[in-house]
């Protein structure tokens, strides 16, 4: 797939109501590559994802949002879903530190729904980006190029359409960050 991970530290930010399989594949497949992998949300304790049509597992959140620092970390990610992004965007902090990220030349890497927190962050505006279908208008309003292409990377900004294009997705941020 790609060099190693082994000296990189990836973020993964989200709350309940994530799309399942967009937070535990790039978790795993990162993982399994080398990187340390860690979950922050607004909600100690642990996140309840969505699966398909139905409430799926739990996962552990290892920090809080509050305390998640751009230092610590080389890359972002963020998981879609209609309900974890659609939250996300009410959280100040959030947004600060997608926008953080992207100043400090960090990958930042959304699937499916997540594209709507780089709205928020102003940092659609003249990028190529993808997303779940429902969400094009909304980027093309933003000033977006959208595209329907699996994943895009567009000046450290990295996007996807779906859970079908993960293994994509993960490739691109792994190539970010070799």
């Amino acid at each position: 797939m790609s060099k190693p991970l082994n000296d990189r530290r990836i973020l993964i930010v989200a709350t309940d109501g994530f799309e399942q399989s967009e937070l535990k594949v790039p978790q795993q497949q990162l993982a399994e590559l080398g990187a340390t992998v860690h979950v922050a949300s607004p909600k100690p304790g642990s996140i309840k994802g969505w699966d398909k049509k139905d409430w799926g597992d739990a996962v552990t959140v290892d920090l809080p949002l509050s305390e998640a620092r751009v230092a610590d970390y080389d890359a972002l990610v963020l998981p879609g879903g209609q309900m974890n992004p659609d939250a996300l965007r009410l959280e100040a902090a959030a947004i600060t530190l997608i926008q953080d990220f992207a100043q400090a030349g960090k990958p930042v890497a959304a699937v499916c729904h997540a594209p709507w927190l780089l709205i928020d962050a102003g940092l659609v505006r003249g990028r190529r980006v993808t997303s779940w279908p429902s969400l094009r208008t909304d980027l093309s309003n933003a000033g977006g190029i959208v595209v329907d292409e699996s994943v895009v990377e567009d000046d450290g900004v990295i996007t996807s359409r779906k859970p079908e294009d993960l293994d994509d997705f993960v490739a691109k941020i792994a190539a970010a960050l070799s």
